[in-house]
């Protein structure tokens, strides 16, 4: 039994971004610029071959008329005895359209006796208008263009023809003289007009090539090189971000080593009790072990809810839409909620607001905040504390404020309570939650002056125009 060879592989699919072909300005502004000279150039043909034909038209019926005034003043068929015919020699040199030699003259007495007949026209009719008039004439059915005259004392009568063909001829030659020059100049054009598109664009050529060659992770910016008023607002909206870029990294480095340290203490603690717990211990030392790592277990919990904190934080800026918020009734909610927490600690939690004070922002952030700012006084301070919870509207520039007001420092140095394990923590996390809330709000969140009898004071501002005191 032989084996089946192994089907070929089949080719690895194109890359979505290699196969789709970017759209060139370049290219984009050169197939506008060369159809508007087309178009340009097409309506001037257009315009020169109409004008073409009405001045072929004009001239040659002017020309007409002037062989016709000429014959009649010079009075040559008088010295002829019988009528005569002279046919027009043959130029083949001459081109079609010199029509000088194409004329046929007729000329009659006033009884319609034919004096004179020269060219290649039929013989006319003698009875007629005078002036211009288009006839038919020979066996083939040509069109004749003629003019007619009378001499002064109506004697003798003359007609000058040509054929319409030869003056068609002629404004179609106008036409195409007008024409060709236009073919041959339209490429030099097109070859000038691109190079003139590609060196006026090389100074945006050279700033995306500096925009590609950036480096978010580096503090290069954008060079002043790109000195045209065109890209002013392009540059500095660039470093802007940039700037922004770079503080915001910062930022998140911060927060990771904090974020990290505060991990590695419970973390560290919790393997070095689980590690004890295997040991030979006694009844107190392992529920001491025990309590240990129940301890560190919620430090770390704690450290973990700070950060969706700060990522519900990030997602409501970019796709939550601030609405009215009443913050009043958020501060007494939270202070409602933990109560209970304040009361088994032997703490006094207060709440000082006006009845209704509402600005614009995100619900969600805002209560994010109270909650933490009343959980560092709750976490960070001995037991009976006195806590406050402050709003109101600032003086003159009618900015709202919100802050969290405690005594805590005075009754560690009275030395009232001791501070419990968790005040070993960094404040760190929980005031960049604060300040990516004020942030988001316009606002600004930092320590503030403490008035007595509070020793310790954390105030959130708002900007002053997106406060409205309700009534």
């Amino acid at each position: 039994m032989t084996n089946a060879p192994a089907p070929a592989s089949a080719p690895a699919p194109a890359s979505p971004v290699a196969s789709v072909r970017r759209a060139s300005l370049t290219r984009q502004l050169l197939l506008w610029s060369l159809g508007a000279l087309a178009l340009v150039w097409a309506s001037f043909v257009l315009i020169g071959y109409q004008t073409g034909v009405h001045e072929a038209d004009e001239l040659t019926d002017g020309h007409l008329a002037s062989v016709a005034a000429l014959l009649l003043n010079l009075r040559a068929s008088e010295a002829m005895e019988e009528p005569q015919i002279t046919p027009r020699a043959a130029t083949p040199w001459l081109k079609s359209h010199d029509y000088q030699q194409s004329l046929s003259v007729v000329q009659w007495d006033a009884q319609g006796r034919l004096l004179h007949h020269t060219g290649a026209a039929p013989l006319p009719s003698f009875r007629g208008d005078d002036g211009f008039a288009s006839m038919t004439l020979g066996p083939d059915g040509a069109v004749w263009r003629s003019f007619s005259q009378w001499d002064a004392a109506r004697t003798r009568r003359i007609t000058v023809l040509l054929e319409l063909r030869e003056r068609d001829e002629l404004a179609e030659d106008i036409a195409e003289q007008m024409i060709e020059p236009g073919l041959w100049l339209l490429p030099v054009v097109s070859l000038a007009l691109g190079l003139a598109l590609w060196r006026g664009l090389r100074p945006l050529y050279a700033l995306s090539a500096d925009v590609a060659a950036l480096d978010p992770a580096s503090t290069q910016r954008l060079a002043s090189r790109h000195a045209w008023s065109e890209f002013e607002s392009v540059v500095a909206s660039i470093n802007t971000l940039l700037d922004r870029q770079q503080a915001a990294m910062v930022r998140e480095r911060r927060l990771a080593n904090e974020v990290a340290h505060e991990l590695r203490t419970p973390l560290s603690s919790i393997a070095l009790q689980a590690s004890a717990l295997g040991g030979d211990l006694d009844d107190a030392a392992r529920q001491q072990a025990v309590a240990r790592i129940g301890e560190d277990a919620l430090r770390a919990g704690h450290v973990l809810n700070q950060l969706l904190a700060l990522a519900r934080a990030s997602r409501a800026e970019l796709h939550e839409v601030k609405a009215p918020v009443d913050v009043s009734a958020l501060a007494r909610a939270v202070c409602a909620d933990y109560a209970q927490a304040a009361w088994q600690r032997g703490d006094e939690i207060a709440l000082s607001a006006p009845p209704s004070l509402v600005v614009p922002g995100h619900a969600v952030l805002l209560e994010m905040a109270l909650r933490n700012l009343v959980e560092n006084a709750l976490k960070h301070t001995p037991e009976g504390t006195s806590i406050a919870v402050q709003l109101g509207v600032a003086d003159g520039a009618g900015g709202a404020w919100l802050q969290i007001s405690d005594d805590g420092a005075r009754s560690r140095s009275d030395g009232d309570g001791a501070a419990p394990a968790a005040q070993r923590d960094s404040l760190h996390l929980g005031h960049e939650i604060l300040r990516r809330v004020a942030d988001i709000h316009g606002g600004h969140f930092g320590k503030a002056e403490a008035h007595a009898p509070f020793t310790t004071c954390y105030r959130l501002d708002l900007p002053e125009a997106a406060v409205m005191l309700a009534g």
